[in-house]
Protein backbone atom coordinates (compact mmCIF):
# COMPACT_ATOMS: atom_id res chain seq x y z
CA UNK A 1 0.00 0.00 0.00
CA UNK A 2 1.68 3.21 -1.12
CA UNK A 3 -0.94 5.56 0.30
CA UNK A 4 -2.62 4.55 3.55
CA UNK A 5 -6.40 5.03 3.31
CA UNK A 6 -8.10 7.44 5.70
CA UNK A 7 -10.08 5.95 8.58
CA UNK A 8 -13.75 5.50 7.70
CA UNK A 9 -16.22 7.99 9.19
CA UNK A 10 -17.90 6.83 12.39
CA UNK A 11 -21.34 5.22 12.36
CA UNK A 12 -23.08 3.02 9.84
CA UNK A 13 -21.23 3.75 6.63
CA UNK A 14 -21.93 2.63 3.09
CA UNK A 15 -19.05 1.81 0.78
CA UNK A 16 -17.49 4.89 -0.85
CA UNK A 17 -19.44 5.95 -3.91
CA UNK A 18 -18.32 7.51 -7.21
CA UNK A 19 -20.83 9.60 -9.17
CA UNK A 20 -20.02 10.26 -12.84
CA UNK A 21 -21.53 10.57 -16.30
CA UNK A 22 -20.74 9.92 -19.93
CA UNK A 23 -21.75 13.50 -20.78
CA UNK A 24 -18.21 14.61 -19.96
CA UNK A 25 -16.79 12.34 -22.64
CA UNK A 26 -18.82 13.83 -25.45
CA UNK A 27 -18.85 17.51 -24.56
CA UNK A 28 -16.36 20.35 -24.59
CA UNK A 29 -16.38 24.10 -24.11
CA UNK A 30 -14.88 24.47 -27.58
CA UNK A 31 -11.54 23.97 -29.31
CA UNK A 32 -9.95 27.15 -27.93
CA UNK A 33 -11.18 26.92 -24.34
CA UNK A 34 -9.05 25.52 -21.48
CA UNK A 35 -11.88 23.07 -20.79
CA UNK A 36 -11.56 21.46 -24.21
CA UNK A 37 -9.51 18.74 -22.49
CA UNK A 38 -11.03 15.48 -21.18
CA UNK A 39 -11.12 15.21 -17.40
CA UNK A 40 -13.95 13.26 -15.72
CA UNK A 41 -14.05 10.70 -18.51
CA UNK A 42 -10.31 10.15 -17.98
CA UNK A 43 -10.88 9.47 -14.29
CA UNK A 44 -13.63 6.99 -15.07
CA UNK A 45 -11.47 5.23 -17.67
CA UNK A 46 -8.42 5.08 -15.40
CA UNK A 47 -10.44 3.82 -12.44
CA UNK A 48 -12.00 1.09 -14.56
CA UNK A 49 -8.63 0.14 -16.07
CA UNK A 50 -7.36 -0.30 -12.50
CA UNK A 51 -10.47 -2.29 -11.53
CA UNK A 52 -11.36 0.39 -8.98
CA UNK A 53 -14.89 1.14 -10.16
CA UNK A 54 -17.17 -1.88 -9.67
CA UNK A 55 -20.83 -1.32 -10.58
CA UNK A 56 -21.97 -1.23 -6.96
CA UNK A 57 -19.73 1.77 -6.25
CA UNK A 58 -20.72 3.78 -9.33
CA UNK A 59 -23.82 5.89 -9.83
CA UNK A 60 -24.72 7.76 -13.00
CA UNK A 61 -25.31 11.41 -12.23
CA UNK A 62 -28.87 12.62 -12.76
CA UNK A 63 -29.49 15.92 -14.50
CA UNK A 64 -30.86 18.50 -12.08
CA UNK A 65 -34.20 19.95 -13.09
CA UNK A 66 -34.78 23.72 -13.20
CA UNK A 67 -36.88 23.60 -10.02
CA UNK A 68 -33.96 22.00 -8.15
CA UNK A 69 -31.47 24.53 -9.52
CA UNK A 70 -33.72 27.32 -8.28
CA UNK A 71 -32.61 26.41 -4.77
CA UNK A 72 -29.99 29.10 -5.43
CA UNK A 73 -30.06 30.13 -9.10
CA UNK A 74 -32.50 32.67 -10.52
CA UNK A 75 -35.24 31.16 -12.74
CA UNK A 76 -34.64 33.71 -15.52
CA UNK A 77 -31.00 32.70 -15.70
CA UNK A 78 -31.82 28.98 -15.77
CA UNK A 79 -34.31 29.62 -18.59
CA UNK A 80 -31.68 31.59 -20.52
CA UNK A 81 -29.19 28.74 -20.12
CA UNK A 82 -31.73 26.29 -21.53
CA UNK A 83 -32.57 28.62 -24.40
CA UNK A 84 -28.91 29.08 -25.28
CA UNK A 85 -28.55 25.31 -25.54
CA UNK A 86 -31.68 24.99 -27.68
CA UNK A 87 -30.74 27.75 -30.12
CA UNK A 88 -26.99 27.24 -30.03
CA UNK A 89 -26.27 30.91 -29.47
CA UNK A 90 -26.45 33.72 -26.96
CA UNK A 91 -28.35 36.88 -27.76
CA UNK A 92 -26.80 40.25 -26.93
CA UNK A 93 -29.10 40.41 -23.91
CA UNK A 94 -27.85 37.01 -22.71
CA UNK A 95 -24.26 38.17 -22.97
CA UNK A 96 -24.95 41.42 -21.16
CA UNK A 97 -27.25 40.12 -18.43
CA UNK A 98 -26.17 36.51 -17.93
CA UNK A 99 -22.57 36.50 -19.27
CA UNK A 100 -23.38 33.67 -21.67
CA UNK A 101 -21.54 33.49 -24.98
CA UNK A 102 -18.34 35.04 -23.60
CA UNK A 103 -14.78 33.76 -24.02
CA UNK A 104 -14.87 32.32 -20.50
CA UNK A 105 -18.40 30.95 -20.69
CA UNK A 106 -19.16 30.14 -24.32
CA UNK A 107 -22.30 28.55 -25.70
CA UNK A 108 -21.68 24.92 -26.67
CA UNK A 109 -24.06 22.05 -27.48
CA UNK A 110 -24.41 20.83 -23.86
CA UNK A 111 -24.23 24.25 -22.20
CA UNK A 112 -27.22 23.48 -19.97
CA UNK A 113 -27.13 19.69 -19.75
CA UNK A 114 -23.48 19.40 -18.73
CA UNK A 115 -23.55 21.79 -15.75
CA UNK A 116 -27.01 20.53 -14.77
CA UNK A 117 -25.55 17.02 -14.70
CA UNK A 118 -22.71 18.17 -12.47
CA UNK A 119 -25.20 19.87 -10.17
CA UNK A 120 -27.44 16.82 -10.18
CA UNK A 121 -24.58 14.58 -9.13
CA UNK A 122 -23.56 16.83 -6.25
CA UNK A 123 -27.15 17.27 -5.07
CA UNK A 124 -27.72 13.51 -5.21
CA UNK A 125 -24.53 12.98 -3.21
CA UNK A 126 -25.70 15.49 -0.61
CA UNK A 127 -29.06 13.72 -0.29
CA UNK A 128 -27.36 10.33 0.13
CA UNK A 129 -24.95 11.67 2.73
CA UNK A 130 -27.72 13.41 4.65
CA UNK A 131 -29.45 10.04 4.91
CA UNK A 132 -26.38 8.08 6.04
CA UNK A 133 -22.70 8.74 6.84
CA UNK A 134 -20.15 7.96 4.18
CA UNK A 135 -17.81 9.29 1.51
CA UNK A 136 -18.82 10.24 -2.04
CA UNK A 137 -16.55 11.38 -4.85
CA UNK A 138 -18.07 13.57 -7.58
CA UNK A 139 -15.19 14.72 -9.81
CA UNK A 140 -17.62 16.48 -12.15
CA UNK A 141 -18.57 18.85 -9.32
CA UNK A 142 -16.66 21.79 -7.86
CA UNK A 143 -17.88 24.68 -10.04
CA UNK A 144 -17.31 27.20 -7.27
CA UNK A 145 -17.49 30.44 -9.28
CA UNK A 146 -21.09 30.24 -10.53
CA UNK A 147 -23.33 33.11 -9.40
CA UNK A 148 -27.10 33.15 -8.81
CA UNK A 149 -27.95 34.99 -12.00
CA UNK A 150 -24.98 34.62 -14.33
CA UNK A 151 -22.14 32.45 -15.50
CA UNK A 152 -18.73 33.21 -14.05
CA UNK A 153 -15.23 31.83 -14.48
CA UNK A 154 -15.98 28.72 -16.60
CA UNK A 155 -18.87 27.90 -14.22
CA UNK A 156 -22.48 28.08 -15.38
CA UNK A 157 -24.00 26.72 -12.16
CA UNK A 158 -22.62 26.50 -8.65
CA UNK A 159 -22.98 22.86 -7.67
CA UNK A 160 -20.99 23.47 -4.48
CA UNK A 161 -23.58 25.93 -3.18
CA UNK A 162 -26.45 23.69 -4.27
CA UNK A 163 -24.92 20.67 -2.53
CA UNK A 164 -24.35 22.55 0.73
CA UNK A 165 -27.88 23.91 0.61
CA UNK A 166 -29.24 20.37 0.20
CA UNK A 167 -27.25 19.28 3.26
CA UNK A 168 -28.58 22.22 5.26
CA UNK A 169 -32.14 21.65 4.08
CA UNK A 170 -31.86 18.07 5.33
CA UNK A 171 -31.16 19.40 8.82
CA UNK A 172 -27.36 19.18 9.08
CA UNK A 173 -26.31 22.01 11.36
CA UNK A 174 -22.59 22.44 10.70
CA UNK A 175 -20.89 22.24 7.31
CA UNK A 176 -17.17 22.69 6.64
CA UNK A 177 -16.07 23.66 3.15
CA UNK A 178 -12.39 23.39 2.20
CA UNK A 179 -11.27 24.64 -1.21
CA UNK A 180 -7.82 23.67 -2.56
CA UNK A 181 -8.32 25.14 -6.04
CA UNK A 182 -5.79 27.70 -7.27
CA UNK A 183 -8.65 30.20 -7.68
CA UNK A 184 -10.71 31.68 -4.86
CA UNK A 185 -14.24 30.32 -4.36
CA UNK A 186 -16.03 33.64 -4.87
CA UNK A 187 -19.45 32.13 -5.62
CA UNK A 188 -19.47 29.90 -2.54
CA UNK A 189 -18.37 32.75 -0.32
CA UNK A 190 -21.12 34.97 -1.69
CA UNK A 191 -23.71 32.31 -0.90
CA UNK A 192 -22.71 31.70 2.72
CA UNK A 193 -21.14 34.95 3.90
CA UNK A 194 -22.28 35.56 7.45
CA UNK A 195 -23.69 32.04 7.85
CA UNK A 196 -22.10 30.69 11.03
CA UNK A 197 -23.20 27.15 10.19
CA UNK A 198 -20.90 27.02 7.14
CA UNK A 199 -17.18 27.38 7.75
CA UNK A 200 -15.29 28.14 4.55
CA UNK A 201 -11.52 27.73 4.14
CA UNK A 202 -9.87 28.62 0.84
CA UNK A 203 -6.18 28.36 -0.07
CA UNK A 204 -5.58 30.00 -3.44
CA UNK A 205 -2.96 31.82 -5.48
CA UNK A 206 -2.51 35.50 -4.68
CA UNK A 207 -3.10 38.07 -7.41
CA UNK A 208 -4.96 35.48 -9.47
CA UNK A 209 -8.46 35.83 -10.96
CA UNK A 210 -11.10 36.43 -9.52
CA UNK A 211 -8.93 38.68 -7.31
CA UNK A 212 -11.08 38.02 -4.24
CA UNK A 213 -10.31 36.10 -1.07
CA UNK A 214 -7.87 38.51 0.54
CA UNK A 215 -6.28 37.53 3.85
CA UNK A 216 -8.47 40.12 5.57
CA UNK A 217 -11.67 38.91 3.89
CA UNK A 218 -13.66 37.00 6.53
CA UNK A 219 -17.06 36.89 4.75
CA UNK A 220 -18.57 38.36 7.93
CA UNK A 221 -16.85 35.76 10.07
CA UNK A 222 -17.60 32.68 7.95
CA UNK A 223 -14.38 32.34 5.94
CA UNK A 224 -10.66 31.85 6.39
CA UNK A 225 -8.89 32.95 3.21
CA UNK A 226 -5.21 32.25 2.61
CA UNK A 227 -3.72 33.67 -0.59
CA UNK A 228 -0.37 31.99 -1.28
CA UNK A 229 2.51 33.11 -3.51
CA UNK A 230 3.58 31.48 -6.75
CA UNK A 231 5.74 28.42 -6.28
CA UNK A 232 3.64 27.18 -3.34
CA UNK A 233 5.16 23.77 -2.59
CA UNK A 234 4.37 20.56 -0.73
CA UNK A 235 6.23 21.62 2.42
CA UNK A 236 4.22 24.83 2.58
CA UNK A 237 0.99 22.96 1.91
CA UNK A 238 1.76 20.65 4.86
CA UNK A 239 2.31 23.62 7.17
CA UNK A 240 -0.97 25.15 5.97
CA UNK A 241 -2.80 21.86 6.41
CA UNK A 242 -1.70 21.50 10.04
CA UNK A 243 -1.60 25.19 10.91
CA UNK A 244 -4.92 26.29 9.40
CA UNK A 245 -7.10 23.72 7.69
CA UNK A 246 -7.20 20.84 10.17
CA UNK A 247 -7.60 22.87 13.37
CA UNK A 248 -10.26 25.17 11.89
CA UNK A 249 -12.25 22.24 10.53
CA UNK A 250 -11.93 20.29 13.78
CA UNK A 251 -13.10 23.17 15.97
CA UNK A 252 -16.21 23.57 13.80
CA UNK A 253 -17.17 19.92 14.50
CA UNK A 254 -18.83 19.51 11.11
CA UNK A 255 -21.73 17.21 10.43
CA UNK A 256 -20.49 17.18 6.85
CA UNK A 257 -17.32 18.18 5.03
CA UNK A 258 -17.30 19.34 1.42
CA UNK A 259 -13.81 19.27 -0.09
CA UNK A 260 -13.11 20.93 -3.44
CA UNK A 261 -9.99 19.44 -5.06
CA UNK A 262 -9.46 21.66 -8.08
CA UNK A 263 -6.31 20.31 -9.73
CA UNK A 264 -4.95 23.64 -10.95
CA UNK A 265 -2.58 24.01 -7.98
CA UNK A 266 -0.40 21.28 -9.50
CA UNK A 267 2.92 22.26 -11.08
CA UNK A 268 1.83 21.15 -14.56
CA UNK A 269 -1.32 23.24 -14.73
CA UNK A 270 -1.26 26.01 -17.34
CA UNK A 271 -3.57 28.40 -15.45
CA UNK A 272 -1.67 28.86 -12.20
CA UNK A 273 1.87 29.33 -10.96
CA UNK A 274 1.69 27.01 -7.95
CA UNK A 275 3.96 23.98 -7.56
CA UNK A 276 2.19 21.21 -5.67
CA UNK A 277 2.47 17.50 -6.33
CA UNK A 278 -0.64 15.38 -6.23
CA UNK A 279 0.71 13.85 -3.02
CA UNK A 280 -0.01 17.16 -1.25
CA UNK A 281 -3.69 16.84 -2.16
CA UNK A 282 -3.77 13.22 -1.05
CA UNK A 283 -2.17 14.13 2.26
CA UNK A 284 -4.90 16.71 2.82
CA UNK A 285 -7.72 14.34 1.84
CA UNK A 286 -6.41 11.58 4.09
CA UNK A 287 -6.17 13.94 7.08
CA UNK A 288 -9.55 15.60 6.53
CA UNK A 289 -11.83 12.60 5.95
CA UNK A 290 -11.85 11.46 9.61
CA UNK A 291 -13.01 14.92 10.79
CA UNK A 292 -16.62 14.51 9.62
CA UNK A 293 -19.06 11.60 9.39
CA UNK A 294 -20.11 12.69 5.90
CA UNK A 295 -17.56 13.69 3.27
CA UNK A 296 -18.27 14.95 -0.24
CA UNK A 297 -15.15 15.23 -2.42
CA UNK A 298 -15.44 17.30 -5.60
CA UNK A 299 -13.30 18.19 -8.57
CA UNK A 300 -13.02 21.80 -9.75
CA UNK A 301 -10.37 23.52 -11.82
CA UNK A 302 -7.57 21.74 -13.63
CA UNK A 303 -6.57 22.17 -17.27
CA UNK A 304 -3.80 19.65 -17.90
CA UNK A 305 -5.58 16.40 -18.82
CA UNK A 306 -2.79 14.15 -17.53
CA UNK A 307 -2.32 15.82 -14.15
CA UNK A 308 -6.07 16.19 -13.54
CA UNK A 309 -6.85 12.59 -14.46
CA UNK A 310 -4.05 11.20 -12.33
CA UNK A 311 -4.96 13.31 -9.28
CA UNK A 312 -8.69 12.68 -9.24
CA UNK A 313 -8.17 8.96 -9.90
CA UNK A 314 -5.65 8.76 -7.06
CA UNK A 315 -8.13 10.54 -4.78
CA UNK A 316 -10.76 7.94 -5.62
CA UNK A 317 -8.23 5.20 -4.94
CA UNK A 318 -7.49 6.73 -1.55
CA UNK A 319 -11.16 7.18 -0.63
CA UNK A 320 -12.06 3.64 -1.69
CA UNK A 321 -9.08 1.98 0.01
CA UNK A 322 -7.31 0.74 -3.13
CA UNK A 323 -3.67 -0.21 -3.49
CA UNK A 324 -1.90 2.30 -5.74
CA UNK A 325 0.58 0.39 -7.92
CA UNK A 326 4.15 1.60 -8.32
CA UNK A 327 3.70 1.18 -12.05
CA UNK A 328 0.39 1.37 -13.86
CA UNK A 329 -0.84 -1.69 -15.75
CA UNK A 330 -0.86 -1.41 -19.52
CA UNK A 331 -4.61 -0.71 -19.70
CA UNK A 332 -4.24 2.34 -17.45
CA UNK A 333 -1.11 3.54 -19.26
CA UNK A 334 -3.05 3.31 -22.51
CA UNK A 335 -5.66 5.72 -21.12
CA UNK A 336 -2.98 8.31 -20.34
CA UNK A 337 -1.12 7.70 -23.60
CA UNK A 338 -4.35 8.34 -25.50
CA UNK A 339 -4.85 11.84 -24.08
CA UNK A 340 -3.96 15.05 -25.88
CA UNK A 341 -4.36 18.80 -25.50
CA UNK A 342 -7.16 18.60 -28.11
CA UNK A 343 -5.71 21.33 -30.24
CA UNK A 344 -3.43 22.99 -27.74
CA UNK A 345 0.23 23.42 -28.60
CA UNK A 346 1.70 22.71 -25.16
CA UNK A 347 4.30 19.95 -24.83
CA UNK A 348 3.38 16.39 -24.00
CA UNK A 349 4.02 15.20 -20.44
CA UNK A 350 7.18 13.53 -19.25
CA UNK A 351 7.14 9.76 -19.70
CA UNK A 352 6.96 9.21 -15.93
CA UNK A 353 3.50 10.81 -15.82
CA UNK A 354 2.24 8.04 -18.09
CA UNK A 355 3.63 5.26 -15.89
CA UNK A 356 2.30 6.06 -12.41
CA UNK A 357 -0.50 7.97 -10.71
CA UNK A 358 1.74 9.50 -8.06
CA UNK A 359 4.03 12.49 -8.48
CA UNK A 360 7.38 12.75 -6.73
CA UNK A 361 7.20 14.93 -3.62
CA UNK A 362 7.75 18.61 -4.40
CA UNK A 363 9.20 19.87 -1.16
CA UNK A 364 10.80 23.26 -0.64
CA UNK A 365 11.38 26.06 1.83
CA UNK A 366 8.47 27.36 3.88
CA UNK A 367 8.58 31.05 3.12
CA UNK A 368 8.15 33.74 5.72
CA UNK A 369 5.04 35.17 4.04
CA UNK A 370 3.28 31.84 4.50
CA UNK A 371 4.12 31.72 8.20
CA UNK A 372 3.18 35.38 8.70
CA UNK A 373 -0.21 34.92 7.03
CA UNK A 374 -0.94 31.81 9.06
CA UNK A 375 -0.12 33.81 12.20
CA UNK A 376 -2.68 36.44 11.20
CA UNK A 377 -5.37 33.80 10.69
CA UNK A 378 -4.45 32.09 13.97
CA UNK A 379 -5.38 35.25 15.86
CA UNK A 380 -8.98 35.13 14.61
Amino acid sequence: MIIAPPPAPAGTVAAPLFIGSEIYRGSSYGSRHPLRVPRVSTVMDLARALDWLPPDQFRTSPRAKPAALALWHEPDYIAALQKAETTGEATPEMRERFHLGTLSNPVFPQVYRRPATGAGGVMLAAELLAAAPGVIHVPGGGTHHGLPGRANGFCYLNDVVLGIKVLKRAGLQRIAYVDLDAHHCDGVELAFAGDASVRMISVHEERRWPFTGALTDTAHGSAFNLPVPKGYNDSEARVVLHGLILPRVAEHRPDALVLQCGADSLTEDPLSRLALSNRAYLEAVRALVPLAPRVLVLGGGGYNPWSVGRLWTAIWGLLSGRDVPDRLPQAARAVLEGLSWNGGARPLPAAKMLETLLDPHREGPVRVEIRDRLAVLARR
